[in-house]
Parts: C-alpha cells; structure tokens; sequence
C-alpha cells in the first residue's frame, strides 16, 4: 500500500475527481522460492543462484553477491497482461501494445453464474461462467462507457487465489461470448481479471479472447485485429477490503517484447472532487 499526493485530480465526461491517497496493488507477489499460483500444466516458476567458474551468486554459500537466474512462464505462475500477440502468427510486443498506463478504471465484483444446457457458447453444462447480464448489473449504475479500463473480481474471494493450483481446482470461471461483447461495445481497452483465463482452459477457439481484440473467429493475423492496442491482465487479486467503484488505474508491466509479461495492476480510489 503507498501514498500519494492527494491533490492529483482527473476529469471523467466532464466530471473532476480526486484521486485518493491510497494505492492498492492487484498484483500476485511471484515468490519464486514458496507458493504461487499455477495453471495449464507449466512448471513453477523459479530461481537459481548464477554460477560462472569459480563465482556462486548466493552469499549464503560463499558468494560475493546475489544474482540468480529467474525462469517463468509470464501467462501461468503470476499475475500478468498479455496482448494480441498472444493469438497471432506475429510476434507483437505487450510493451507495444500497452500505451496507456493511466486509465480511469471501474471495479466491480460478481458471482459467476453455473452454466445450463441453454448456454450454447458454453463448453460443459454446470461451468461457472461470466455472462453479460451479470456485468451490466454489477456496473450499475455506473455507465461502463466512462471509464477505458475495468476491473472484475469474482466471488467467492479468499487468499487462495494467491497461490491456487487451477489444474487440481476445477474449470476456473470464464467470460461467455455475449459478455465480452458488452465489455467491447462499452469501449473497455484494459480488462483486469482475477482469473487464469478470458475463455475455458481446454478451448482452443480462444472466442472471447477474440472478441476483445476484435479479431475474426479463427484469425491469426494481427493486421485483423479491430482492437490491437487492447490489454488484457490475468491472475491479478483483488482483496475484499478494497471496494467497487472508480479508481485511477496505473498498469506497469514489465518490459519483455513478448505477448505477455509480468505485470502489477495499482489502483488508487476516485472521490468527487
């Protein structure tokens, strides 16, 4: 938690707000030594100290230094933000894509609903799933068309999220296609989710992700994409204390030229100026 200047101010549809003192990271801290959350079957993330000759970099065996070499796999051990680069033959670079790193964000919370057979864009009957109903009242009685980022954190909400295992915990909830619909057509370009992924694990038609990049069904071309400056943040954590409502958004992601990266998601609250 950090402080900053409270006199900072920002302008919404012709509205000022201030911003709080308060900054709340959404991020997962990735230790690569202790838990950490994991998903689609990678390897932990970890560290080893550096050996050169005659050099060891842990001091605790003799070194003169620490340095250690880190590996990850940025889309499964941690929170991270990906972009269009993810699903296209070109190798488009997240720190590209990610111009905008203040953005007036909303954050909202809801329960995802269990699927039925009347869910036809849903893989399995009984998944727990995102639909656009369920955004549009939990944005209520914001207008989601003010604000370019938005923030969705799923319920229940406990500090295993921090460290889960989602291949051993079940189908992780998803966004069905109808509900990334409505986040694109309220004008969303950064999308911070407290999930492992937009769509279903096992679905390789990957239709939501799709959706938001404005890409075509089956397109892997990033010259098709509609929405090519869009974000998209996964495995962030939202802690119960902080509450629905506007804030500030200060994405930082590390600077790979990958389609995805590690990344910290901070927020600091709006109030009416």
């Amino acid at each position: 938690m950090a402080h900053v200047d409270p006199a900072l101010t920002v302008e919404i549809s012709g509205r000022r707000w201030r911003v709080g003192a308060q900054a709340y990271d959404l991020s997962i801290p990735l230790a690569f030594d202790g838990a950490q959350p994991s998903f689609f079957g990678a390897p932990r993330a970890a560290g080893t100290p550096l050996l050169a000759g005659s050099f060891v970099g842990d001091v605790n065996r003799g070194g003169s230094v620490n340095c250690s070499t880190h590996t990850l796999t940025p889309h499964c051990n941690g929170t991270h933000t990906e972009c269009v680069g993810h699903i296209t033959r070109e190798r488009v670079s997240v720190r590209d894509a990610a111009v905008d790193h203040l953005s007036v964000a909303l954050l909202v919370t809801l329960s995802p609903a269990e699927a039925s057979a009347e869910h036809r864009e849903v893989t399995q009957p009984g998944d727990r799933i995102i639909t656009a109903a369920l955004l549009a009242a939990a944005v209520a009685p914001h207008d989601l068309s003010d604000y370019s980022a938005l923030v969705v954190r799923t319920l229940p909400n406990d500090d295993t999220k921090r460290h889960r295992d989602y291949d051993l915990a079940g189908p992780a909830p998803y966004f069905t296609a109808d509900a990334m619909r409505w986040i694109v057509q309220h004008g969303v370009q950064s999308l911070v989710v407290d999930l492992p992924t937009l769509d279903r694990a096992d679905d390789a038609r990957l239709t939501t992700h799709r959706i938001f990049w404005g890409l075509p069904p089956g397109a892997t071309s990033a010259a098709l994409a509609a929405r090519p400056q869009a974000t998209v943040t996964e495995l962030a954590y939202v802690a119960g204390a902080i509450a629905d409502g506007p804030y500030l958004l200060n994405l930082q992601i590390a600077p790979f030229v990958a389609d995805a990266a590690p990344s910290r998601p901070v927020v600091l609250p709006l109030v009416p100026a």
